[in-house]
């Protein structure tokens, strides 16, 4: 049997072959970020769009550690909030507001990964914010957007704010609440959450040691924001170079979200 064989007898009957495989990235996309300790409970959330015409998402069933997902137990919703697979858990109403807001104008936002880290929430709620300390943090820095925090996002009034909060950055910390990452694929959104996560973690670290910080001149961050403009080399990076051998280590590590 060949590969492309084997995928096809993987795809249950009710759905194409490529959402089955958005499903198995985004399973896989929760798995990494409890491996990598980044989850928070049953709360925070990743979404992923269909493939298709129709703005439907998928999006973690509420009430399964990040853990325990699997492509299959992936909950897919419209715009409007229905739920258009079978389960026996419902959404996360908040994450609902946030992701449909993105979903809903970033046609090249296929992936959204939000968080609560320590050092991301930590980050978030400086007034300094983050900044460009380093050279992972220059990963980060010139694509970066904020959110003012408006309590817990149940409020659908808020989405218009975040939407554009967010303009057409790919990273955002939502002030004193976490971080946020989208990508055109969930490989990119995952690899920019990875930076963005630990550019806060450096920066944590940096203040703690409580001594001055040895400063970056001007022209290596404008050299690297130039190096660093062109998306499509970042998105070929993190589809190609960067997802594969993190699906090999999930296999090995935590294996089932194929299923």
């Amino acid at each position: 049997m060949s590969p492309a064989e084997a995928r096809l007898k993987e795809v249950p009957s009710n759905m194409t072959e490529a959402e089955w495989q958005q499903r198995v990235n985004l399973a896989a996309c929760y798995r990494l970020v409890a491996l990598y300790g980044w989850d928070d409970l049953v709360d925070t959330h990743i979404s992923a769009r269909v493939p298709g015409p129709d703005h439907h998402f998928l999006i973690n069933p509420y009430g399964l550690m990040f853990d325990e997902i699997t492509a299959s137990s992936l909950v897919k919703v419209d715009l409007h909030g229905n739920q258009l697979s079978e389960s026996e858990y419902s959404i996360n109403p908040a994450g609902f507001t946030i992701h449909s807001a993105i979903h809903e104008v970033r046609e090249d936002a296929i992936c959204v990964l939000h968080l609560h880290t320590l050092d991301g929430t930590a980050v978030s709620s400086s007034a300094e914010g983050l900044l460009p300390l380093n050279q992972t943090a220059q990963l980060v820095t010139h694509d970066l957007a904020y959110h003012d925090y408006e309590g817990i996002a149940l409020d659908h009034d808020e989405r218009p704010r975040l939407q554009k909060d967010l303009g057409d950055h790919n990273h955002m910390l939502l002030r004193n609440h976490g971080t946020l990452t989208v990508g055109r694929s969930v490989a990119s959104a995952f690899e920019r959450m990875y930076h963005l996560e630990r550019a806060c973690s450096m920066q944590v670290r940096t203040r703690a040691l409580g001594t001055p910080v040895y400063p970056v001149e001007p022209i290596a961050i404008e050299k690297n924001t130039e190096l660093l403009a062109n998306r499509d080399r970042a998105e070929l990076r993190a589809t190609n170079l960067v997802w594969p051998p993190l699906l090999r280590k999930l296999d090995r590590e935590l294996p089932g979200y194929r299923s």
